[in-house]
């Protein structure tokens, strides 16, 4: 900011009176495209202490869930290779799309609803980039180079063995990290046991699941020890979209201008309000604390992920100038404004009653998920024979057992009525767990039953209690009849 827009920014109550000057390039870069590095503080507080135990919580989930089952099943996993999905041990196959594919919507739309009336809060405490980063690897970084000041000086000196020894050794226990990650990443593809098999059995035995493996274990390393902020400033699409879903009434992290400014340094035993200074002793301790480099003076921007960093540092130091907490804070715009407290509102209720109500839609749709689907297909080139005066056709089935626990089925013909089952096997068929059982059965009418050549009918698929499992409709074939 040059001296004249900082001059308009100060007198401006904390706004700035020209955005089209006040800076048109991401904050983490030189106006040359240099990239401008970052070395945040070592945050601590109320708020950070809190999202050290979201962000424990969440990596603990993340390592034990490959490793829990129910029923026999992955409580989660994504196999693409063989098209299966589990999701709190309940499997889902390619012929359930249509459910992941509502369930991405919903997901859609509670992220929208969620970011309209609290922000970006998933951001700071929740998405996994902040978790790893801030969380795991800038924690590695303290110990082993020191808070900001000693990292920015490590970062100006020489390439002597102090620095050697500490990047080598950051960079080294990262790789270590990349490849743990990655390979738990894995897991919830082909599950734990195939990951220890093909890692067991080594590289020249698996040598395409290896490079695999050290590619994204490379772009892992990347992400997290060189582009870090970048990802959220430059890549996430959900930094973007915030711009479009937040309004005055969304909560985000925001500097209290009416009370900070104007801006003065801190003199002991002075009277601020009788000398017209705001309670902003511009100590900058906001700014050197932020992982993504921003002022959060200068208004809501881009690269504020609400990480909360920002609002610990300043109440901190309000507490030791003897200032009320909050100048840095949650709240909504409306509220800086007029300073009236933000309340839970109708707006808020009305949101958070769809953000459940989707939810519960969403349950509802797995809940009532058919537990097998059954499919009766003709076999190509096959026709129908006449027999003591009945019609038979062949067909080919397809059963595919969704649930944890085998099923023994029964077949019988809905519409039109008088069909007769005959089995290549026998009169039951046993369909074993999470698997997909194929034969053929034969169905008959009378020749008085059938009306028509091509003939539409439904058949149901029984289990052994006589409840109805799913129902397919196809057609049966015939003699050719004229009608009149």
């Amino acid at each position: 900011m040059s001296e004249k827009e900082e001059t308009e920014f100060r007198g401006g109550q904390g706004q700035v009176l020209d955005p089209e000057t006040y800076r048109d390039s991401i904050g983490t870069m030189e106006q040359s495209g240099k990239r401008k590095w970052i070395f945040p503080k070592k945050p601590k507080g109320r708020y950070t202490n809190y999202r050290n135990i979201v962000a424990y919580t969440l990596l603990l989930f993340y390592f034990a869930v490959p490793f829990i089952t129910i029923n026999g099943n992955p409580f989660l996993q994504f196999d693409l290779i063989n098209r299966q999905f589990f999701i709190v041990g309940l499997p889902f196959y390619p012929q359930d799309f249509y459910l992941l594919t509502i369930g991405a919507i919903v997901s859609l739309i509670c992220i929208i609803i969620f970011t309209i009336a609290f922000g970006r809060i998933f951001c700071g405490w929740i998405c996994p980039q902040t978790i790893f980063l801030e969380s795991v690897f800038r924690k590695i970084e303290y110990l082993i180079e020191g808070d900001r000041n000693r990292q920015m000086k490590l970062d100006r000196q020489e390439w002597n063995s102090e620095k050697i020894w500490k990047r080598a050794l950051k960079w080294t226990i990262y790789v270590i990290l990349s490849l743990i990650f990655t390979h738990f990443m894995f897991m919830y593809v082909v599950g734990y046991k195939e990951v220890i098999r093909i890692v067991s059995e080594g590289p020249l035995a698996h040598p395409t699941n290896f490079i695999v493996m050290i590619l994204l274990s490379a772009a892992f390393y990347f992400v997290f020890a060189w582009f870090r902020e970048q990802v959220c400033t430059l890549v996430c699409p959900y930094g973007r979209l915030q711009g479009v879903l937040i309004d005055k009434e969304t909560i985000n992290v925001f500097y209290d201008y009416n009370r900070g400014e104007n801006r003065a340094k801190w003199r002991k035993g002075e009277d601020r309000k009788a000398a017209g200074k705001g309670d902003c002793i511009d100590c900058y301790q906001c700014v050197v604390v932020c992982p993504t480099g921003i002022d959060i003076r200068d208004g809501q921007q881009l690269e504020c992920v609400n990480c909360t960093a920002c609002i610990d540092a300043c109440d901190e130091v309000m507490d030791k100038v003897g200032l009320p907490r909050g100048l840095v804070r949650y709240a909504t715009e409306k509220e800086i404004e007029t300073q009236i407290p933000t309340k839970f509102t109708t707006r808020m209720m009305t949101f958070l009653i769809i953000l459940i109500g989707l939810q519960i839609f969403l349950g509802f749709m797995l809940y009532n998920r058919p537990e097998m689907e059954v499919k009766f297909i003709k076999p190509a080139g096959s026709t129908f024979f006449v027999r003591n005066n009945h019609i038979t056709n062949t067909y080919s089935y397809t059963f595919l057992n969704k649930t944890n626990e085998k099923k023994t089925v029964t077949i019988k013909v809905l519409e039109p009525a008088n069909g007769q089952i005959g089995y290549s096997s026998s009169s039951k068929i046993v369909v074993q767990r999470d698997k997909i059982t194929k034969g053929s059965v034969t169905i008959s009418f009378p020749e008085t039953e059938m009306k028509l050549s091509k003939q539409n009918i439904s058949i149901g698929v029984y289990d052994e209690k006589g409840e109805l499992l799913d129902t397919y409709d196809t057609y049966f074939e015939g003699p050719f009849k004229l009608q009149f």
